[in-house]
């Protein structure tokens, strides 16, 4: 006879990440509970705490996800205006994620998977703006607020009415010459 978590789930800790990153989309994180979880994903209270151990692990689960996948995303930059472009693009296609990733307060802090993909995104950061300024901790720390503020008021939806409809890769891209110039040859904001 299988047991309760094989019969209802090949992967219960995927299905427990996914139900979580539902809820979050839809009602932020404060939402999240592992009880509410095991109940959406049919199994016993207890299961998701056998995965996470505690919210602030599922919480971590997560933003070492997203992290690596950001990373992905950004590895497929041409320069460090596309790379802003990608990461408003992955704030907007993952935004569960981005809401957890840089909300340190709810996450185990020392873990060593969170730690090795959150240092692969800043370095994947730091390589891009490699020569754009004299001092490289500012000209970092200016690009990823631009990308990072930006994001973070698309999701907010502060931007609604500030785009007009416009894409807004695109705006950002477009946001990115304001601040650094024109971009050499075509833009790589489309």
């Amino acid at each position: 006879m299988p047991t309760e978590r094989s019969y209802h789930h090949g992967d219960l800790r995927r299905a427990v990440l996914t139900a979580a990153l539902d809820v979050i989309a839809a009602e932020g994180p404060a939402a999240l509970s592992l009880r509410d979880l095991a109940r959406r994903a049919g199994v016993s209270h207890a299961a998701p705490a056998h995965h996470f151990k505690d919210r602030a692990g599922l919480l971590t689960a997560i933003a070492t996800e997203g992290h690596t996948l950001l990373s992905a995303a950004l590895g497929e930059a041409d320069d460090l205006r596309d790379l802003g472009v990608r990461y408003v693009r992955f704030a907007a296609a993952h935004p569960a994620h981005f809401q957890v990733m840089f909300r340190p307060e709810l996450l185990r802090r020392d873990d060593p998977g969170l730690l090795a993909a959150r240092e692969q995104t800043r370095s994947m950061l730091r390589t891009a703006v490699e020569g754009h300024d004299d001092d490289p901790v500012i000209a970092f720390t200016a690009a990823w607020s631009m990308a990072h503020g930006f994001a973070t008021l698309l999701l907010s939806h502060n931007l609604d009415g500030l785009l007009d409809g416009r894409n807004p890769e695109a705006a950002f891209g477009a946001l990115t010459g304001v601040v650094f110039g024109p971009a050499p040859g075509p833009s790589s904001a489309g």
